[in-house]
C-alpha cells in the first residue's frame, strides 16, 4: 500500500445498500374513502352511564322488587304529614282534620308493620302477652338465603328513620308557635313512628344474631368441634355483639 493512497479508498463496502422503494404513495390504487364523523344527539335514547339510566324516582321503582309496597309505604307517610300541614288551607274544621290525620297514621302504622316490613326487608314484630300476663316482643325474619332487594331495603330504612325526625320537627314548631291544639296529633304520630323504628331495629338485630348462631352451629356440625368450634362460635358471636352494642 502506498503511503500516498488515502485510507478511505482502500476499504471496500461489505454490501450494496438496498434500493429505496419508489412510487407514488398517494396514488389512486391505494386511496381509501375518507371517513366523515357526523355528531348526533342521542342522549335521550341512551344514557352515558348506568347510574344515569337508573337514576330518579322511576329508576327506583324499576329496580324495586316490590314497587307497590314501596309506593304505599311512602304514600301513607307523606299523606299524613301533608294533611297535617295543609289542612288549615282547605278547612277550619278541627275534628275533620284530626280524624283524617289519625286515620292516615293508623293506616301507615299497620301497613309498615305488617306489609312493608315483611315484604321489603323480610322483618316483622309484634307484642305478645303470655298466660302469666307478661308482655314480650316477638320477632320474625326471612331466611338469610333470600336476601332483600338492596333498593327496597335502603328505601325502607330511610322512611323508617326520616319521618320520625320530620314529626319531631313539627312537634317543636307546634310548641314554638303555641299551637297546642295539634300537639296531641303530633305526639300520636311520634308514638306510631318511633314504635315501628324501634321494633324493626330490634327485629333486624335479632335476625342477624340468629344468623350468627346458625353459622356457628353449622360450623360445629361440619366437624369443627373441640377448640376450633369454640373459637369460631366465640368470634362470630363477639363480632355480631360488638356490631350492635
Amino acid at each position: 500500500m502506498s503511503s500516498h493512497t488515502p485510507l478511505l479508498q482502500t476499504i471496500e463496502p461489505d454490501e450494496l445498500a438496498a434500493p429505496l422503494p419508489s412510487g407514488n404513495i398517494s396514488s389512486s390504487d391505494n386511496a381509501r374513502p375518507q371517513v366523515v364523523l357526523t355528531p348526533t344527539n342521542r342522549t335521550g335514547a341512551m344514557a352515558s352511564t348506568p347510574a344515569d339510566a337508573e337514576s330518579g324516582l322511576a329508576g327506583i321503582f324499576r329496580q324495586s322488587a316490590h314497587p307497590a309496597a314501596l309506593f304505599c309505604l311512602y304514600l301513607f307517610r307523606i299523606a299524613a304529614i301533608a294533611v297535617y300541614v295543609l289542612c288549615g288551607l282547605f278547612t277550619n274544621d278541627y275534628v275533620l282534620s284530626t280524624v283524617a290525620v289519625v286515620v292516615l297514621l293508623a293506616m301507615d302504622f299497620w301497613n309498615c308493620r305488617n306489609v312493608a316490613g315483611r315484604t321489603l326487608v323480610g322483618l316483622r314484630f309484634w307484642n305478645q302477652v303470655d298466660d302469666d300476663g307478661e308482655s314480650y316482643w316477638v320477632f320474625e325474619s326471612r331466611d338469610p338465603s333470600r336476601p332483600a332487594n338492596p333498593i327496597d331495603s335502603k328505601m325502607f330504612w330511610i322512611a323508617l328513620y326520616v319521618f320520625p325526625a320530620c314529626w319531631l320537627l313539627l312537634f317543636i314548631v307546634s310548641i314554638l308557635r303555641f299551637n297546642l291544639s295539634f300537639v296531641p296529633i303530633v305526639i300520636l304520630a311520634l308514638v306510631f313512628n318511633i314504635t315501628n323504628a324501634i321494633g324493626f331495629t330490634y327485629a333486624d338485630r335479632d335476625a342477624k344474631q340468629r344468623w350468627a348462631n346458625s353459622v356457628a352451629s353449622s360450623g360445629w356440625s361440619m366437624g369443627m368441634g373441640g377448640i376450633g368450634g369454640q373459637i369460631l362460635t366465640g368470634v362470630v358471636k363477639n363480632s355480631v355483639g360488638k356490631l350492635f352494642s
